[in-house]
């Protein structure tokens, strides 16, 4: 008789590992709490699912997991981001990479994605289950059963934890797994978001609320000194700060309670100081007679240059050809270094993925085996353990499920 696996959580580390698990012979019961399975990678890359990343040397892949990123070597190494393509062409969903080599379905439907995995899981004989796990069944070092919220029992040989964190609540990442693994003496290291928008408590925030910035640098600093850079696009809101540079910034605060942070934007990366100073002197020329608010619309978003005059020092109404060198090399020094103080998260609800998880030194980085408990396993976002934004932790998850399937 083939032993009985329960996986529980049918995200995307859950219907892979069930699936692969089924593949390999096993009895496997799939537990999800929600209605429908995948509903978070339902919401992914904006409803499009950016499902892994084409970085194809594990190198790359580890630069890009900023916590415990030495702990996915082996999974990473199992289960590489082209295999990971290579499955969901097999399972008749086409692909295509884009910037960044994000790697997304042609139909650009997450939906497609998810009906894959869950095909995937099925046609292996996966028994899907509706419920919430909410307790274990133990003999000595060994789960015996898994005790749903509504007392159903079911007994196996070997669980996989693979419930998620804490982001995205309504999709049903709502911290479940943390309880089960620390039920069986699991250790759950702090849980915070990351890949999240960030507050600030600026006054000028409110003035550039909906202004989107494309192609700035922007530079995160923790306690005045420099700890992450990146390019691309970010979004000013009525908090504070998002877009897609902000939330690869996020996921390296880990002190926000007790550091000073703040980020330093570089609103015109391709030019240097002197090319910029040019420009601007350029600029001052052809508008010889014009305020200085009226001065800077061919250099900066409308939105913006009123923020720009008042920090700049210089008076709005001061004609351009009045302006000092001293005046001119500081403003060019503001664009250069438009700085934005960082005073908090936005709430783990909002965020994308969790920081924080089962402490990965009780994990067997080999096999996602626990080093407590004979018959336990984990994978996904459960574990401590993120990257940046890209299709990175959908990579993860993937890669750990594998192992998980492989090693039961």
């Amino acid at each position: 008789m083939s032993k009985k696996v329960v996986v529980i959580g049918a995200g995307a580390a859950g219907l892979l590992c069930s699936a692969k698990a089924a593949e390999r012979g096993f009895d496997v019961t799939l537990v999800e709490k929600m209605q429908r399975p995948g509903r978070k990678l339902m919401i992914t890359g904006k409803g499009r699912c950016n499902v892994t990343n084409a970085a194809f040397e594990l190198e790359d892949l580890i630069s890009n997991v900023p916590t415990n990123p030495r702990f996915l070597y082996s999974a990473f190494s199992s289960f590489m981001p082209y295999d990971t393509m290579a499955l969901f062409e097999e399972l008749g969903v086409p692909l295509k990479i884009e910037r960044g080599n994000r790697v997304f379905p042609v139909s650009d439907k997450a939906v497609d994605i998810v009906d894959a995995l869950v095909h995937y899981a099925k046609s292996n004989g996966v028994k899907l289950v509706n419920g919430r796990a909410a307790a274990f069944e133990r003999i000595e070092n060994r789960i015996t059963a898994v005790i749903l919220e509504d007392k159903t029992r079911i007994n196996c040989d070997s669980v996989v934890l693979c419930t998620g964190g804490r982001s995205y609540p309504l999709t049903g990442s709502t911290g479940d797994g943390y309880a089960l693994a620390r039920s069986v003496g699991h250790t759950v290291t702090k849980i915070k978001p990351s890949l999240v928008p960030l507050v600030s408590d600026d006054a000028f925030i409110p003035d550039l609320q909906g202004l989107s910035l494309k192609n700035i640098e922007l530079s995160l600093f923790e306690n005045g000194k420099k700890i992450y850079a990146d390019f691309g696009e970010m979004l000013f809101t009525h908090f504070g700060l998002s877009g897609p540079v902000v939330l690869s910034a996020s996921s390296h605060i880990r002190n926000m309670q007790d550091a000073n942070y703040y980020v330093s934007l570089d609103l015109k990366p391709a030019l240097d100081e002197k090319t910029l100073d040019n420009r601007l002197l350029r600029d001052f020329s052809e508008q010889i007679n014009k305020d200085f608010i009226n001065s800077l619309s061919k250099l900066l978003p409308k939105k913006i240059i009123p923020v720009i005059v008042l920090r700049s020092g210089i008076k709005p109404d001061e004609k351009v050809n009045q302006i000092t060198r001293e005046q001119r090399l500081g403003l060019v020094r503001l664009i250069k270094g438009f700085t934005v103080n960082i005073s908090g998260f936005r709430p783990v609800e909002e965020a994308i993925v969790t920081s924080g998880g089962v402490e990965v030194k009780e994990i067997d980085p080999k096999t996602m085996r626990s080093r407590l408990v004979e018959n336990l396993s984990f994978a996904g976002e459960i574990i401590d353990v993120d990257a940046y934004t890209g299709g990175f932790n959908l990579q993860i998850a993937f890669s750990t499920a594998s192992l998980a399937a492989e090693n039961l």
